[in-house]
């Protein structure tokens, strides 16, 4: 999460054509003729139509971080996996989660509207070059790891996380390819084919894992080769799926010199904007690198014992699902629904203004509780995912889990903020702001990284701690970054600001909700007997977490949704709206 900051008269590249998520009807009339309602049901029902399909992917891949959780337990080897797997999929999130829809989209959707010819020329030139790059940096990458475990001395915890990684890297530039594939299938109108990969993706593994839980082979090597070998299978299925689905659209050639300077602008604008976009991803992948040092190097720095142990980093991945899950769903889907509006009015300061502010509104509204709910029912989540049956994890791997999870929780409203304020900067064409920006947090996350992991008591919380406290950071300063470009429209000062009266009033409202639906959840907790997953009274532990855990989800989101109306709190009615156009909006 990046910030970035344009000038009232940069130049406007083709992010204005941003098709992806699917336009609503008001968005194909000439931007001075949508009138406030339109745009109002625009953000609203684009917003439910990006979150509906987000949810089911993000469902599934809680449901494969949860069975690999359970099959390696609190391990080496769930440590090893993780760390192998987490590379190829950092390349999966910096490509499909936003980067290609402000560099390859905007230049293919203005091809194909303009120039079919030269549209095909752009996908061909893009997978090809594409897939020789990632192909050659995946032959460099197996050298490397290949003879670093060759000429390095051996122990099995890091020979198999080693040789875990050279399983995998075969699915970064299929995954990369499926990307590019999924970003022209939005183009064609074609978004829930476009959303299907990583669905195949869950599928495999789920059911490669299925398999072995159900036959009782965990934690151990041969098992998690096999899931590697699953997640790779899974990179050439999507990839050939996306290639046949797309057959109807693409003709694939290779005379492409007519797309060259597309392909240029697109490759300019790429770098910046998966570093603006990628710097969540970027941390995590930083977390892996410091969390495996006792898997890689050994129990010591410079002669000091080493905070984290082997099993660290497998807490460490475990538990970042459950607060990427709604991030995810709802967080990331804020964003790239308000996207293309914001694109759209980038040169229409008042509606600019107010689209903004409503999707900082609907953000806050939704990241603000989701830090307040997950905080509260941490060790519930955790106990009942993770700490249960044969290969539950013991009562001191699931207090550091939760630990974990309350240090990135700390982070959801920030992270879901970020996504939008970032956008906001690339619907005016500033690319490079939001990348100096994301650099900084980079920079700020390992200082904090390689500080709290030896506070007392933190082991590797202090990486989710420290990835929560930069996300803070980057938001303090995109809303800085933000407010001075807003001015710069020109126009009366107290409009142009992301925080308006109107702004302010409902971020208050927000606030007093969420503290009264946590003071109830965690009054109701105090209420309810916690029993360790290993205690053995009152029936089944699990099934008694399962229950607070529950209680806790069910009576916060009606408490919340009860003071929402009492409040009167207007996003609520945004989400729900369903106005034809004419018809006057909720009142802010």
């Amino acid at each position: 999460m990046k910030g970035r900051m344009s000038n009232a008269g940069c130049s406007m590249p083709d992010l204005t054509r941003q098709p992806s998520p699917p336009l609503p009807s008001a968005f194909h009339h000439p931007p001075s003729a949508i009138t406030h309602a339109e745009r109002h049901g625009a953000i609203s029902r684009a917003v439910r139509a990006t979150s509906l399909m987000t949810l089911g992917s993000r469902v599934g891949g809680l449901a494969r971080d949860v069975i690999v959780g359970r099959m390696f337990g609190a391990t080496w080897i769930n440590s090893a996996f993780s760390a192998g797997f987490q590379i190829p999929n950092m390349f999966r999130r910096l490509f499909g989660e936003g980067a290609l829809s402000a560099a390859f989209i905007p230049e293919y959707a203005d091809a194909v509207r303009t120039d079919p010819a030269q549209a095909r020329q752009l996908a061909s030139l893009t997978v090809y070059a594409l897939g020789l790059v990632a192909g050659a940096i995946t032959v460099i990458a197996e050298i490397a790891v290949l003879l670093v475990l060759l000429l390095t001395p051996h122990t099995p915890e890091r020979d198999l996380s080693l040789k875990l990684i050279m399983v995998m890297l075969p699915f970064m530039p299929m995954i990369c390819i499926v990307a590019i594939l999924a970003g022209m299938l939005q183009v064609h109108g074609k978004f829930a084919a476009a959303a299907s990969g990583p669905v195949i993706l869950n599928a495999f593994i789920i059911a490669t894992g299925g398999y072995f839980l159900a036959t009782g082979q965990l934690a151990e090597a041969r098992t998690a080769y096999a899931i590697g070998a699953a997640t790779v299978l899974s990179g050439l299925t999507q990839m050939l799926w996306f290639f046949w689905l797309l057959r109807p659209h693409i003709s694939w050639t290779r005379a492409w010199g007519e797309a060259r300077p597309r392909a240029g602008r697109m490759l300019g604008r790429f770098v910046p904007v998966a570093i603006g976009l990628g710097t969540l991803q970027l941390n995590t992948f930083l977390d892996t690198l410091i969390a495996m040092w006792p898997n890689w190097v050994g129990p010591t720095i410079l002669g000091h014992p080493y905070p984290l142990d082997q099993s660290s980093n497998g807490i460490l991945s475990s538990t970042a699902r459950l607060y990427q899950f709604p991030l995810g769903v709802f967080g990331v889907s804020i964003a790239a629904a308000v996207f293309p509006l914001l694109a759209r009015h980038a040169k229409e300061p008042d509606h600019f203004a107010d689209t903004l502010r409503r999707g900082l509104r609907l953000s806050l509204y939704i990241g603000l509780p989701a830090t307040v709910g997950l905080l509260l029912v941490r060790d519930e989540a955790v106990g009942v995912l993770y700490g249960h049956g044969g290969t539950g994890w013991k009562p001191e791997a699931l207090a550091r889990a939760s630990s974990v999870l309350a240090g990135f929780a700390v982070g959801i409203w920030a992270y879901s903020l970020n996504q939008v304020f970032t956008r906001v900067f690339y619907s005016r064409g500033d690319t490079k702001t939001p990348m100096k920006v994301s650099l900084a947090m980079i920079g700020v996350n390992v200082a904090l990284n390689l500080s709290l992991i030896w506070v007392p008591g933190f082991q590797e919380a202090g990486l989710a701690w420290a990835t929560a406290t930069s996300a803070i950071l980057q938001t303090i300063v995109l809303a800085w970054l933000c407010g001075r470009m807003l001015r710069s429209l020109g126009g009366d000062p107290a409009h142009f600001a992301f925080a308006d009266s109107h702004a302010r009033a409902a971020a208050a409202k927000i606030a007093a909700a969420t503290v009264l639906m946590g003071a109830g959840v965690w009054a109701l907790l105090r209420l309810t007997p916690a029993i360790s997953p290993f205690s053995g009274s009152l029936g089944s532990p699990w099934a008694w977490q399962l229950i607070r855990l529950l209680i806790g989800v069910g009576v916060g989101g009606v408490i919340y949704l009860a003071l929402s109306q009492l409040l009167r709190i207007a996003e609520l009615e945004w989400l729900l709206h369903r106005a034809p156009p004419g018809v006057s909006p909720p009142a802010v």
